[in-house]
């Protein structure tokens, strides 16, 4: 019997590049306030490129009575910045991190630095701040793109939760069973922590593709078939993208899963869509 209810969701966001972004994301904001999300997560740009974005994006949800969680990259930054960061969250009430290692920028080669690993930020976090912040860290159903293999990645989670991660929130997948496995061996590990699958709507098959290559996520031949013959017919391919992930959602909520993270790429629509055919 699933334990999932109306607290068990939550919603990912970007920090917008303008004025017209921002309004944009206020209005979506405000649409998906019917959810009640647990928290809301703002990413965080390669290399840093966003940084007070955002921190002001945080800010902005808070304003609007969110619990709002930022992301931390530790790529191309060294203790004293990310403890600068930290402190500055704490100082204005922020209780929820997603500690991630970070993209490179592109052109940029691997900094020297104590922190290449998401490990290795959670375990500054804790030094830092004790347990202060909840700390979400990334899991990878499907593998990272970069990691050698299933059992290193698996290794590499585990290393995050030991380091003190609180729970932890997925690449976006649609293959229920990848998710499953992917519990069911960290499990094995001794990780008992939340993993909360991450899920992505399905509403631009270009976007969709671009981002599934870069991040390691793969799209079921059947549902690259089926996007592919409905062209430029957006309406076509969003009924039918609310119909698949409704059914994975449906799935991981019958199945157990702790909660679902939307990706809502800061549009309400495709998300809500999804969330209203959802039982529970």
């Amino acid at each position: 019997m699933s334990s999932f209810s109306k607290e068990s969701f939550s919603l990912e966001f970007f920090p917008p590049r303008d004025q017209a972004g921002r309004e944009r994301l206020v209005g979506t904001a405000r649409q998906l306030q019917i959810i009640n999300p647990s928290y809301v997560s703002v990413t965080f740009g390669a290399g840093g490129s966003t940084r007070e974005g955002t921190a002001e994006t945080v800010r902005l949800f808070s304003r609007m009575g969110y619990e709002a969680a930022p992301h931390l990259s530790c790529i191309g930054a060294d203790k004293d910045s990310i403890c600068q960061i930290l402190e500055a969250y704490r100082a204005e009430g922020v209780r929820r991190l997603v500690a991630l290692r970070g993209d490179l920028p592109s052109g940029m080669g691997m900094v020297s630095s104590d922190l290449r690993h998401a490990s290795d930020l959670v375990q500054l976090v804790r030094e830092h701040s004790g347990d202060w912040f909840h700390i979400e860290v990334a899991a990878y159903p499907e593998m990272h793109p970069q990691a050698q293999g299933f059992e290193q990645d698996i290794e590499h989670f585990v290393q995050k939760v030991r380091a003190g991660a609180d729970s932890a929130i997925t690449q976006y997948f649609f293959n229920a069973d990848a998710y499953f496995s992917f519990v069911d061996n960290v499990r094995a590990k001794g990780v008992d922590i939340p993993i909360v699958p991450g899920i992505m709507p399905i509403t631009n098959h270009t976007q969709l593709v671009r981002f599934s290559q870069m991040c390691g996520a793969e799209i079921p031949r059947w549902i690259r078939l089926r996007l592919a013959e409905f062209g430029d017919d957006k309406q076509a391919i969003r009924q039918f993208g609310t119909e698949v992930v409704t059914r994975l959602c449906q799935e991981l909520i019958d199945k157990g899963a702790p909660g679902i993270h939307f990706y809502t790429l800061n549009n309400a629509e495709a998300t809500l869509s999804i969330w209203e055919n959802l039982s529970y």
